[in-house]
């Protein structure tokens, strides 16, 4: 799906610039055309991971190549690309050369990198604190400010490493938990599932049948995170269960931030990404752990979202401002 948006800014470069932000339940495309034109909004597939590893790179290319496509005069000049994507340092075979072989195919500054940075990007802008993503997965990364950065290791994160051994407090995680007391009320082990359980059913059938649509999908972590959403659901009804499950996504969100934030950055913290409009139950639950940790932190509103973050890496990369750093972001 294409949407168009007027766009305000990126009067200065002398091409546009493209940002992707590709993650387990979709991926989206913007166009920053140069001199101020309409900003060019292009919706893609998730990314699923396979036994040889993430797709990103193909959605990467089929997406860039709709873009083209789609937008020829908007594209025929880029300033720079920035791609942020899930997985990248840990499911992706060798990230620096894909972004050297985006940067040939594409014959402009290319960077791309970790998720977690484009969140942080689109959250804190160029300004320092820490961010936690909570979308499919779960991250927490930390920067001391583009003007304060000096040292090569400046991004420093916790987390995000998968549904089956962390992303805690995101919707792959929530979507499982709310799955896993289903089970457990399905077994007879602990009734207090049993609304869980009704939900469960009317979306995957019954239980016997969910192991063979979970666990041999690529995508499974998407489609827990799917569940997540009628975890919540559940729980603005007000089934106590579910209610303590978005709670504690909230609270494992706040105590990954507060690893991430250390004490040699800006006090500030940020709630982003899509599991965010899961409601007060998360957020309230969030700010009640950041509060009984570290009264000192500020709490903020993020400024847009990774999307508009990946938009930053490419304009930061064209500007010569963003240092490459192994594991987090490669150019």
């Amino acid at each position: 799906m294409i949407h168009t948006a007027e766009d305000p800014r990126e009067r200065q470069l002398p091409g546009a610039l493209v940002g992707l932000d590709l993650g387990g339940s979709g991926s989206r495309l913007a166009v920053l055309p140069s001199g101020g034109g309409r900003r060019r909004v292009l919706d893609g597939p998730r990314i699923e991971v396979r036994a040889g590893g993430s797709s990103a790179p193909q959605v990467i290319r089929e997406m860039l190549s709709h873009a083209m496509t789609s937008w020829p005069e908007e594209t025929s000049r880029l300033s720079g690309v920035g791609i942020g994507a899930s997985g990248l340092a840990s499911l992706v075979q060798d990230p620096q050369e894909l972004a050297v072989q985006l940067r040939a195919e594409l014959g402009t500054p290319t960077a791309i990198a970790i998720d977690a940075v484009t969140a942080h990007l689109g959250a804190l802008g160029e300004v320092g604190g820490a961010v936690v993503a909570l979308g499919t997965g779960a991250i927490a990364i930390s920067h001391p400010g583009m003007e304060a950065a000096v040292d090569d290791h400046a991004w420093r994160r916790v987390d995000g490493w998968g549904h089956l051994l962390g992303d805690r407090g995101g919707g792959a995680w929530l979507g499982r938990y709310g799955l896993e007391a289903a089970m457990r009320a399905y077994d007879g082990v602990d009734p207090c599932g049993h609304a869980l359980l009704a939900t469960a059913r009317h979306r995957f059938g019954e239980p016997e049948s969910w192991p063979a649509q979970l666990y041999t999908r690529h995508d499974r972590a998407g489609v827990l995170a799917e569940f997540a959403a009628e975890v919540v659901a559940v729980a603005v009804r007000g089934d106590e269960t579910a209610r303590d499950l978005v709670r504690a996504a909230g609270r494992e969100a706040a105590k990954s931030g507060l690893a991430a934030l250390g004490e040699d950055v800006p006090a500030q913290l940020v709630l982003t990404g899509g599991l965010v409009g899961a409601g007060p139950l998360l957020s309230e639950a969030f700010a009640e752990e950041v509060a009984h940790q570290r009264a000192d932190v500020l709490i903020g509103e993020a400024l847009g979202d990774p999307l508009e973050g990946s938009l930053s890496l490419a304009r930061l990369h064209a500007r010569g401002v963003l240092k490459p750093q192994e594991g987090y972001v490669w150019s």
